[in-house]
């Protein structure tokens, strides 16, 4: 039942969103998106689940933290630019005649549905009455802090690195940037893993490790990082920077995965 609720809500909110995108004639306001979904995901799941647990509210707040400050983050950066150029490819490729249907099925409908799958953690405790804590659950809190921190410091030294005139053209290359060549979409993963194991308070949530597999895979070789490593692979500077720098697991060797 709250796992339906829960379908049916991001099921309203992602064509609302498609009908606002297509009076903004901007698809890539889908991006915006992301981190509020799985806010709405926390909130709806822990307002109708009979029992508040102490792991379902640990992971309200710390879902709820993190959909927030990706959504400023990314609505700071995007909010009042043209559309994205991934979108505006799109848009080339599929035509005029199906390019609103194409959008609202391959765009909105799949990233609602792939927002679910990530979400599993959240699902399984969200329908759990259990109200145990484990060791594992607070290392689970430990290394989502990690990721998080990752995240938003890899974030924060980009987006100060670019307002500097003299970096215009350049790579950071250094802070978190000289361990990892992608410190946000590693530090979006490890937080995922962390919310896993915090959920992983009874047997059955073992099966939520489905959603930090799916994002891992979906950062590494779909979405996020082969789309930047695409875009500077022919750079000399680019070249020399992954020559000594992992791509995603930071300290694991120069050419590290």
């Amino acid at each position: 039942m709250i796992i339906w609720m829960i379908s049916c809500v991001l099921f309203v909110y992602f064509t609302a969103l498609f009908f606002l995108a297509q009076y903004l004639h901007n698809n890539s306001i889908v991006d915006l998106a992301w981190g509020i979904g799985f806010v709405l995901v926390a909130v709806t799941g822990y307002l109708v689940m009979p029992v508040k647990t102490t792991v379902s509210t640990v992971i309200l707040v710390l879902v709820t933290i993190w959909g927030l400050r990706l959504f400023f983050h990314l609505a700071k950066r995007n909010i009042g630019k043209p559309e994205d150029y991934r979108y505006v490819n799109m848009r080339k490729r599929w035509g005029k005649h199906w390019a609103k249907l194409k959008a609202y099925l391959n765009v909105f409908i799949l990233q609602g549905i792939l927002l679910l799958v990530v979400s599993m953690p959240i699902l399984f405790v969200m329908t759990s009455s259990v109200n145990t804590f484990y060791w594992w659950n607070g290392m689970g809190i430990l290394i989502w802090l990690i990721g998080f921190g990752y995240e938003t410091i890899g974030d924060y030294q980009l987006t100060k690195f670019k307002k500097t005139n003299d970096n215009h053209g350049k790579l950071l290359t250094t802070g978190l940037w000289s361990t990892t060549r992608h410190p946000n979409y590693f530090g979006e993963a490890l937080s995922w893993w962390g919310i896993f194991l915090i959920s992983l308070n009874e047997t059955r949530n073992i099966w939520g490790i489905i959603g930090p597999v799916t994002i891992t895979l979906l950062l590494l070789f779909v979405s996020g990082v082969p789309l930047l490593e695409k875009k500077y692979k022919d750079r000399p500077d680019f070249i020399a920077y992954a020559e000594k720098t992992p791509k995603f697991i930071p300290f694991i060797g120069k050419k590290g995965l």
